[in-house]
Formats: C-alpha cells, sequence, structure tokens
C-alpha cells in the first residue's frame, strides 16, 4: 500500500516510534502515465466524495493559440519533449510541462492529465 506519510526514519538516521496504523486519508496512488491513443478515462474517488477524472490515453487536446487569443481542438500525434523524465518521450507518456506536437504546430502542456481529466496546452513557436 502506497502512504504519504511522514518518514519512517528521523534526520539523524534513528527510527521513530509507532504511534499508529496507516488512515485512509494518507492512502497514496500508483502513477497514472497518460499515452496517446483512443479516450479512456478513470474515475476514482478523492478526499470528501468528490471524483478525479484520471486520463488514462487520449488523442486530443486543447490548445491555445496566445496570437489568436482562441483555443482549439487539435489532434496529438507524439511527444516531442518531456522534462519530467527523458524516457517518456520514447513511450509518448503526456505529463504537465511535456511538449507535445499537435496537427496546428507544438504545444506546450499546461495541465496535469492524471488529475484533471483534459489535456491543455499553449502552442509554442
Amino acid at each position: 500500500m502506497i502512504s504519504q506519510r511522514r518518514s519512517k526514519r528521523k534526520p539523524t538516521g534513528g527510527r521513530y516510534k509507532k504511534d499508529r496504523k496507516k488512515r485512509k486519508s494518507e492512502l497514496g496512488s500508483r502513477p497514472l502515465f497518460t499515452k496517446i491513443g483512443d479516450k479512456k478515462i478513470q474515475i476514482v474517488r478523492a478526499r470528501g466524495g468528490n471524483l478525479k477524472l484520471k486520463v488514462v490515453s487520449l488523442d486530443f487536446a486543447n490548445v491555445y493559440d496566445p496570437n489568436t487569443k482562441k483555443a482549439k481542438k487539435a489532434k496529438i500525434l507524439s511527444v516531442i519533449e518531456n522534462k519530467a523524465n527523458p524516457h517518456f518521450v520514447r513511450r509518448n507518456i503526456i505529463t504537465k510541462g511535456a511538449i507535445i506536437e499537435t496537427e496546428i504546430g507544438k504545444a506546450k502542456v499546461t495541465n496535469r492529465p492524471s488529475q484533471e481529466g483534459t489535456i491543455n496546452a499553449v502552442l509554442i513557436k
């Protein structure tokens, strides 16, 4: 089970005494790598009963053009660059900050697809 709790070790290297068990509120999850492909969205219950839409795969992005100040739906062709991990480029994994090739040009992803359910990007020169 993935937990997002404090470390079991002190800064000195010693161990903290276990005061209690894990709580549901501390639950983490495995990373979901968004890929290029047919639309697949996973719905996950979040804290407070909210729903989180996770994009498993998507082939279109909402691309904003700063010159015309309009957004357009564009087909994603491939991932050109990904600062999060250089190996994500060859696996065509999209994360926030990734540079993608679309049918209208290169665009930078401005949101977190595995958290928000869409891919939003801004056209770059």
